[in-house]
């Protein structure tokens, strides 16, 4: 009973928010260029990357010390005549690559060295995705081991990350054929982030596992670094190859969607009455539709043979269920009744054993997901650690006027390329956290009380890789205290963000920030922690408000307070280039210069 009490005054002080007017639309863009393949200059990451719990390093198994290293060729013409060991000490990670090229050979494999680079990337990809089968294989058979609950749930959510590695790998494979078909080929951008979704979900895994203390069960399967590293080598060498090409998008600021939005679709986005009248199924409460649940409306989707845009209309009501959208089931978009009226609500955490990543109210993984006019809340509250509301790793997805609520990692921004438009986002220790490329524009961040001692930390980007084009970008938002922090908004700090990986990356542009934020802005890993600080990249562009100054912000070397045109430039779309650029190639409609 008294449970039923809580949860009913926990719901109505989510619906109870305040609401301010967003601010006015502008263009941006954000990041700086990756370093190129090869540079010897790069900053090195730590040795162990942190955890959302605390853990110890696992240990790394590397392949056998490479070869003589051969002399380079000259290149001429774009093309080059070197054999496999010259084109591997060309990676960061020359020690995988040769070791996986002679295995090959030794297995009487015949490997004519490549010519061009983007020959070799197609090998590299090759070589990742025959050693993810491989990691996939073994990790399936763990499952009669699972002799608990929480040994199950970690190794559940690996299974089913390492199959999408294999899904993401075998995509940009693909994709990167030249002979493919003009529905299958990508864009380097594309191979960019899926290649970066594909090393992400390794570190998932590993962070499952820490979440529930069952990495001495699942660290066998990953503990070297041979699977990540050679994902790694496709990333830079890619790079390198993203920046040959022209990849400047050029955009309409009236507009109001990403490019890949269709023109039908954004009038289901922006018409309520359009995606209502014409929905493919219903779902609501009083059994006036399909189903009474949007778990059986979303595996029924599943089911449909063509994976065209399928319109969910979710009628209003408070639906107490945990629903996923698979990572096959493209293009389902679900539409409610407004943010206040159609309620997804669960309350699964760390603390009831489930990982971070499966603790989601709503779980999104299918291309192309849409949500629009209602709210997501994990119900868990603030004593029960890790809870998560909404997970995407949705590739070109949209989440409109939704409001997503919870206290620690409320948003699962997992990763791929997501833009979320006019959403009310609520938490309090890391709750916009992961390793999407993402855009927040004209969105409420509120700030909500935390437990006694605690800090509040806005955002925790999960950025591992130098050349993974991820990164979270705010843009003419709005972050403020909740009504429960407002009272007592001296009593506790609260940041912009701190580094969950070596490379995190996060730039806030044309945002009103209130009093809440402290005047260091960022916030170290741990406290006294040097982690990251000298390689992530922090950068704040024409903010306002109380909290908006940067006089006093952190003195770390990967803090930027944006003050010339010059700079800040490089932050607009019209200079989104490979492995620089916090925004994903989603033709989001900003002016294409500041």
């Amino acid at each position: 009973m008294l449970r039923g009490i809580f949860h009913i005054c926990l719901l109505a002080s989510f619906l109870l928010l305040p609401f301010s007017s967003a601010v006015h639309d502008s263009g941006f863009t954000g990041g700086t260029d990756a370093p190129p393949p090869w540079d010897h200059n790069v900053s090195p990451p730590p040795e162990t990357a942190p955890s959302p719990t605390p853990t110890s390093s696992p240990s790394t198994t590397s392949p056998p010390s490479p070869g003589p290293v051969a002399a380079p060729s000259p290149i001429n013409n774009g093309s080059v005549s070197g054999d496999m060991t010259w084109w591997c000490n060309k990676t960061p990670h020359a020690e995988t690559c040769n070791y996986y090229f002679r295995k090959s050979s030794q297995n009487n494999i015949n490997l004519r060295p490549p010519r061009f680079r983007s020959e070799f990337l197609r090998m590299l990809v090759k070589v990742a995705l025959d050693q993810a089968v491989i990691t996939h294989s073994q990790t399936v058979k763990f499952g009669p081991s699972c002799t608990n609950n929480q040994r199950k749930a970690a190794w559940s959510d690996c299974v089913n990350l390492f199959q999408n590695t294999v899904a993401q790998l075998n995509r940009t494979l693909k994709g990167l054929n030249p002979a493919a078909s003009s529905d299958v080929k990508c864009t380097d951008f594309d191979a960019q982030t899926w290649l970066s979704t594909a090393q992400t979900n390794i570190e998932t895994c590993r962070s499952g596992s820490e979440d529930l203390n069952v990495s001495d069960f699942v660290m066998p399967v990953i503990s070297n670094k041979n699977l990540s590293d050679l994902i790694g080598n496709c990333l830079a060498v890619n790079g390198v190859l993203m920046k040959q090409h022209d990849h400047t998008t050029t955009a309409n600021h009236k507009e109001y969607f990403p490019s890949w939005v269709s023109r039908h679709e954004r009038r289901l986005l922006v018409s309520a009455s359009l995606a209502k009248s014409s929905p493919h199924l219903v779902v609501a409460q009083d059994r006036s539709g399909h189903f009474r649940s949007i778990q059986a409306a979303i595996n029924f989707a599943a089911r449909r043979r063509f994976k065209s845009r399928f319109v969910i209309y979710v009628k209003k009501g408070v639906y107490r269920e945990n629903i996923d959208v698979g990572n096959d089931n493209h293009n389902i978009m679900l539409v409610g009744d407004g943010e206040r009226k159609t309620i997804i609500t669960s309350g699964r955490s760390v603390q009831h054993g489930y990982t971070t990543y499966n603790s989601a109210t709503g779980g999104f993984g299918g291309q192309r997901f849409v949500a629009k006019d209602m709210t997501f809340i994990n119900t868990a509250g603030p004593l029960r650690g890790q809870a998560v509301a909404v997970r995407s790793s949705s590739d070109l997805s949209v989440f409109y006027r939704v409001g997503i609520h919870g206290f620690q990692d409320t948003l699962y921004i997992h990763s791929q390329r997501q833009f979320f438009r006019e959403c009310y986002i609520s938490g309090t220790i890391d709750f916009i956290f992961g390793n999407a490329a993402v855009v927040f524009q004209n969105c409420m961040i509120l700030v909500r009380r935390p437990l006694h001692g605690q800090a509040n930390i806005i955002t925790a980007q999960g950025r591992g890789d130098p050349f993974q084009n991820t990164g979270i970008t705010i843009h003419s938002s709005r972050i403020i205290a909740a009504s429960d922090l407002k009272p007592v908004i001296r009593a506790y700090k609260t940041y912009l963000g701190r580094p969950w990986q070596a490379y995190s990356r996060v730039t806030i542009m044309k945002t009103y920030i209130d009093n809440s934020i402290s005047p260091l802005g960022w916030s170290p890993w741990l406290r006294g922690s040097n982690f990251a600080l000298n390689t992530v990249f922090y950068g704040e562009y024409k903010n306002f408000g109380p909290g908006s100054s940067t006089r006093w912000r952190v003195r770390w070397k990967g803090f930027h307070a944006i003050t010339s045109t010059a700079v800040a430039s490089r932050f607009t779309v019209g200079s989104l280039i490979a492995g620089g650029s916090w925004l994903p190639a989603t033709g989001v409609p900003f002016k294409s210069g500041l």
